[in-house]
């Protein structure tokens, strides 16, 4: 019993020095206690080890062992230099285009996930969704007048464009400014705000909210706020926020889509002609492509690498990239012919330019920022990116589902509305989950950018999580509709929405790329707490300092290890019951707790991932991919406990949370797996797996039970689906082709039991249901239904024969629709880069 209750002691005093992450001599001196009490426990006989002189020597030993590796000169030359040298070489480097864009954001909440101990005061401190009373009005007024406004059959069939009447409206209210500063004629609304205005027009027309959503993105508008000459601002802001300047931005070419270095686009500075004078200017030549508005922009902000032969600008020969505004009406720019991007309407195109010249005021802002091109995209990306897609892909969601849940209760096979049986429960439920899980990401996301951050990692994750949700949300929404939704025309409310789904995963960096290159190989140098400065200790010219440098780092790296190993250990073995957790979580608190002890795990695997694969990160891309899947889970997971509390621990909602939780830790556990079933470096995996899974991976996903429950909650009108759908355009007037289906359900409620009495008497025989004949009139005949049932009945069954009917046209109505004539262009096959709708 007394070896037990030591062994016992022993083992939580060896927890507790790991998990606190204690000094060598901390070390030190816990294996000299052990020792000693062992020694004294032997003599007294009190414990009852054989080989007593050997346990004595090992202890002493190590303890000795441990105390002369943290004397300073001892430890560093027998551990840090030889794990500098063996570092130096197996590090990934960091090219100037990668440095930049991991300066350009901010850390945050990612850091505290990849900390393996996050702070959750942190989280807890950020801001709930909140609007301004200006903003408030903006959403409510304004912006419900434009997408009563939008037509999207007429856009997107009719004449495959935005009407000029669209582009008056969102001119005329500042639609196109709402980045821009009230300093400069802009709105300078919060990017909470930007963020829900963008989601309620794209929950009406993807293509509306594009022309919308470019200015207000990265473009000419921000680049010229944040970094523009005060004579660009002045003269350039104003007529952006007023639309009488139309803007683009030309980043992708057919060669350099995400790879920047490869931009063979450039600019030489040189002497030449401009308004009748000769100056010093940049001769530029360049062949953009996807540029989103470039068909209809007035100033073309452009991408380029600089040279400058002569040394005129005193930075040598290669500047570097730069960015430059340029007014499409100046000569040599050829700009104006489109793309059809998924068959899309909004306008997307070519532009391109050969020795067109221009005056170096011409460079954002300023000669002083040539060169800095990369960098300022990079800090205006992390910003933007983290509105525009989140906002749209979280409206697209929310609106399949609320189209979707009225449609399954409408829609009837077999006498039974098609949402209440279990085949078409499991896409429903998706559509529950994807809907809460992307609203309550686009909140706490854009409520960070409001607060003044540039999440680059969070972004680049909720970018390619939020845009793959909504197409799934899309496909299921898709298949519940099934031939109702591949008919296209006026009354199709699914088709926009299908259509654009590629161009959301495709800009702004493809999913494939922010998935696997991005979102984790980049993440992990910015959010680890160690590993940038320790890569840019051994990548340092002065290898003196270097050393010194990542001495200072090496203890601290080497104490988390242990942390995060022993961590893992003991909360995977007590399945998070000793984690920690906020105060006055509640109901949520064993959720808090689960999700302490999955970043634990995280933080072990990712450490191991990067000190082991090093300079070959970037090219086990299958790898980085998985982990990037099991830190999207967490960011889920932690954005679903702050919405339940920010919006005030509604009971409904509950059970949804406690379906969200169980599959994003489900999910987390098999992207983990994934990792260490496929890690190359099989010692290292089966080291780890053991205390990432010491008993297995066995958290299963949420049950059909539970799934059920909370479709059957989505399917009744109420706060519970209110809440699932909030800040979507949302209409109950019958004659709109979606406020129609609210229409429906509403009248398909009430009228429930007058229509369980008509079943029942068509079961029986009682009453005939055919084409041609008047069944109601029947039931109403027969007594089966009073006066007032029959009419309400009579009324819904003609609402219920609008909402499942679907468009037909004539065959020269069809044959009007021809498509434009085609130019090819020089490189004609498909490349995994984006539309510059950046």
């Amino acid at each position: 019993m007394a070896e037990l209750i030591f062994a016992a002691i022993s083992l939580s005093a060896l927890f507790a020095l790991a998990m606190n992450r204690a000094s060598l001599r901390a070390w030190a001196l816990a294996a000299a206690i052990f020792t000693l009490s062992a020694q004294m426990g032997l003599v007294h006989g009190h414990l009852h080890w054989p080989a007593f002189p050997l346990w004595s020597l090992l202890g002493w030993l190590v303890a000795g062992l441990l105390f002369v590796a943290s004397l300073h000169e001892i430890k560093r030359q027998y551990i840090v230099l030889p794990a500098y040298r063996a570092l130096k070489g197996a590090m990934p480097t960091i090219s100037e285009t990668e440095r930049e864009a991991l300066e350009a954001g901010t850390v945050g909440w990612d850091a505290e996930l990849f900390s393996g101990r996050p702070n959750w005061a942190k989280l807890r401190r950020v801001a709930p969704i909140t609007l301004t009373s200006e903003e408030r009005a903006f959403l409510d007024g304004p912006t419900v007048e434009l997408c009563q406004k939008l037509n999207d059959w007429r856009i997107r069939h009719e004449l495959h464009d935005v009407p000029d009447d669209i582009w008056r409206f969102v001119c005329e209210h500042g639609f196109l400014g709402m980045l821009i500063s009230k300093k400069h004629g802009g709105l300078g609304f919060s990017a909470q705000a930007q963020s829900l205005i963008l989601g309620k027009i794209s929950s009406r027309s993807p293509d509306g909210v594009t022309i919308v959503m470019v200015p207000n993105s990265l473009g000419p508008g921000e680049l010229i706020e944040k970094y523009g000459t005060d004579a660009q601002k002045e003269r350039f802001l104003p007529r952006l926020a007023r639309g009488e300047e139309i803007p683009c931005f030309a980043l992708t070419g057919p060669f350099s889509g995400s790879d920047a270095a490869s931009m063979r686009d450039v600019g030489i500075v040189t002497r030449g002609q401009h308004e009748g004078r000769e100056i010093v200017g940049i001769k530029l030549t360049w062949d953009k492509r996807y540029i989103t508005l470039a068909p209809k922009a007035t100033l073309l902000g452009l991408a380029f690498r600089l040279f400058d032969p002569d040394n005129h600008l005193g930075c040598g020969e290669d500047v570097g990239i730069t960015l430059g505004l340029i007014p499409t009406d100046h000569p040599g720019v050829e700009i104006g012919r489109r793309h059809l991007p998924a068959g899309a309407a909004f306008p997307n195109g070519p532009t391109k330019g050969h020795d067109v010249f221009v005056p170096l005021d011409w460079i954002i802002g300023g000669q002083e920022r040539a060169g800095q091109g990369w960098r300022m995209l990079m800090s205006c990306l992390a910003a933007g990116r983290s509105i525009s897609l989140p906002a749209t892909s979280a409206a697209a969601a929310k609106a399949m589902l609320r189209m979707s849940t009225a449609y399954a209760r409408i829609r009837k096979q077999f006498n039974l509305p098609i949402g209440f049986m279990e085949g078409v429960e499991e896409p429903l439920a998706r559509l529950i989950e994807n809907a809460y899980e992307l609203e309550a990401a686009r909140a706490v996301t854009a409520s960070m950018v409001s607060a003044g951050e540039k999440p680059a990692v969070i972004s680049a994750l909720l970018k390619y999580v939020s845009t793959e949700r909504m197409r799934q949300s899309v496909n299921d929404a898709l298949d519940i509709h099934g031939g109702r939704g591949i008919c296209d025309g006026p009354s199709n409310y699914i088709q926009g929405a299908y259509q654009m789904v590629p161009v959301g995963i495709t800009v702004e960096g493809a999913n494939i790329l922010t998935r696997t290159l991005i979102t984790f190989a980049q993440g992990a140098l910015r959010s680890h707490p160690y590993l940038f400065t320790e890569i840019e200790a051994l990548q340092d010219q002065d290898s003196e300092r270097g050393i010194k440098v990542f001495a200072r780092t090496f203890d601290d790296h080497v104490a988390f290890t242990l942390s995060n190993a022993a961590g893992a250990l003991f909360h995977n073995l007590t399945f998070g019951a000793f984690a920690s957790a906020p105060p006055n979580a509640g109901a949520t608190r064993g959720w808090w707790r689960e999700l302490a002890r999955a970043s634990r795990s995280f933080a072990l695997v990712a450490d191991m991932t990067v000190a082991l694969l090093g300079g070959g990160l970037k090219v086990k891309q299958k790898i980085t991919g998985r982990m990037a899947d099991a830190l999207a889970e967490l960011y889920l997971l932690s954005s679903i406990l702050k919405r339940y509390d920010d919006d005030g621990h509604p009971k409904e909602d509950l059970k949804l949370v406690d379906y969200c939780a169980k599959n994003c830790l489900y999910r987390f556990d098999q992207a983990l797996l994934g990792t260490l079933c496929n890690f190359p470096v099989r010692w290292a995996a089966w080291l780890t797996a053991p205390l990432v899974f010491p008993l297995g991976a066995r958290r299963g996903p949420a049950s059909d039970k539970e799934g059920k429950d909370i479709v059957r909650a989505a399917l009744e009108p109420g706060a519970f689906r209110d809440r699932l759908t909030r800040d979507i355009f949302i209409s109950d007037d019958p004659s709109d082709r979606a406020g129609l289906l609210d229409f429906t359900l509403a009248k398909i409620v009430a009228s429930e039991e007058a229509d369980k009495k008509l079943e029942r008497a068509i079961r029986r025989g009682e009453v005939r249901r055919f084409h041609g004949y008047d069944w109601i009139a029947e039931a109403q005949a027969k007594g089966v239904l009073s006066e007032a049932e029959a009419r309400s009945l009579a009324e819904l069954r003609d609402l219920v024969a609008r909402v499942i009917a679907v468009d037909d046209f004539s065959a020269e109505e069809l044959s009007c629709s021809q498509a434009p004539a085609a130019l090819p262009t020089q490189d004609s096959s498909p490349q995994p880069e984006h539309i510059a709708a950046e």
